[in-house]
């Protein structure tokens, strides 16, 4: 890696465990897990400086020359700098503490409650300590607390933490591995950074008629939403009939158009009319307004969320991408106020600009193949940040070696 300033950020994941009768020959067993025999294990601060920032957070500037390392995982910017190098950084309190993780070298500033790991000795190569230390950390302090959380980081918790310690070739040829998978991450996220913008330019274009599809010539009509579609409300099924078990049918609630993180399932009787199916358009009444296409096959539809269902001439995927601005309107509305409601009539009574069906269509099906194509980008992201979590987890703890054992000094 060039020595040009470089920032990752990372998630932690689950330290690498094992019992006894687990570790395979030529493996010893240290605190956490099991390394090879010719790998060797330190303290950190025997080989690296730990220290704090001395900027707080008013210090940024929005047009900064130089990276600001605060306690999130958003990276701000600050116009002068009081460090030029190698640094692994983390949170020394806060909502990211134990989570967030950032690695540079170059120029930066350091906010005052945030940790800054420098002067690595000629036996630890930097890159290699912040995968390991960023795969790590989080399970070392949750041992040091008895609470389910941790409010702050002390020094003696990064100071004392064991680290690995392979060859120095063997580490930097480590760190090459997991960079390689890093470097393909972010040109991935900057590629779906662009189609997003793509798409947001094509929107503002189609969806106004400022650019027409050829073939397309005709007037638009002002019309009222609620003349080209209806707003059908969730029903209040009974939570007696509630399980997290998969049986019955999938309750889509407001949280499931952001999240899976929590699938309840319905086992009472229901009308057919509440039946969601992969491509009706739900828009969540409390909280973020913004409407989705529904892709996780039948389910019911839950009170507090809407189903937009087209009238004659209407085309829903066309509804689906014009119901955006008008939406985000109302949220920004409803921005003062403690509780955000949606109702259908905020839906019904939105005007603007429709076009026949046929140009519904056409102008439905370019904005969906660059949804489609953003979709299989994420995907893309998604399996190589699941490959990136699996290397990690077998170079790491020497289970994959990358150099042979023979070879090291």
């Amino acid at each position: 890696m060039s020595n040009v300033m470089r920032a990752r950020n990372v998630a932690t994941s689950d330290c690498v465990d094992t019992d006894a009768q687990d570790v395979p020959p030529g493996y010893e067993r240290i605190v956490c897990g099991s390394i090879p025999s010719d790998w060797g294990v330190d303290r950190i601060d025997d080989h690296a400086l730990i220290r704090t920032g001395s900027r707080n957070t008013e210090d940024r500037s929005e047009d900064g020359q130089y990276p600001f390392f605060v306690r999130s995982q958003q990276v701000e910017r600050i116009d002068s700098y009081s460090y030029d190098g190698e640094a692994v950084l983390t949170a020394g309190d806060g909502v990211g503490t134990g989570k967030i993780y950032h690695y540079v070298n170059g120029r930066f500033d350091v906010h005052q409650r945030v940790y800054r790991i420098t002067d690595f000795s000629h036996r630890l190569d930097g890159r290699y300590f912040f995968y390991q230390f960023s795969t790590r950390f989080y399970d070392r302090i949750m041992s040091m607390t008895a609470k389910s959380s941790v409010d702050s980081v002390r020094m003696e918790m990064i100071a004392g933490m064991q680290i690995p310690l392979p060859s120095f070739t063997e580490q930097r040829v480590i760190a090459d591995a997991l960079s390689d998978v890093d470097d393909l991450l972010e040109s991935l996220d900057a590629l779906i950074g662009k189609r997003r913008a793509i798409k947001q330019d094509a929107m503002q274009q189609l969806l106004t008629g400022r650019t027409r599809l050829p073939g397309f010539a005709g007037e638009w009509q002002t019309r009222r939403l609620g003349e080209v579609l209806s707003f059908q409300v969730g029903f209040p099924f009974s939570s007696q009939h509630f399980t997290t078990e998969a049986s019955g049918l999938r309750l889509v609630k407001n949280r499931d158009l952001k999240a899976d993180d929590e699938v309840i399932y319905y086992q009472g009787s229901y009308s057919d009319d509440f039946l969601v199916n992969n491509g009706d358009v739900l828009i969540g009444m409390d909280g973020d307004f913004l409407p989705c296409v529904w892709s996780n096959g039948e389910a019911l539809l839950n009170q507090r969320v809407g189903r937009v269902r087209p009238r004659e001439r209407a085309d829903v995927r066309f509804i689906y991408h014009s119901l955006f601005k008008p939406l985000e309107e109302i949220q920004r509305a409803t921005s003062g106020t403690t509780v955000k409601h949606l109702s259908h009539g905020d839906v019904e009574s939105i005007v603007g600009q429709v076009p026949e069906l046929e140009e519904q269509t056409a102008i439905a099906t370019v904005l969906s193949d660059m949804d489609a194509e953003i979709a299989a980008l994420e995907a893309r992201r998604d399996k190589t940040r699941a490959i990136k979590q699996g290397m990690m987890q077998q170079l790491l703890t020497g289970r994959v070696r990358l150099v042979k054992p023979e070879a090291v000094a």
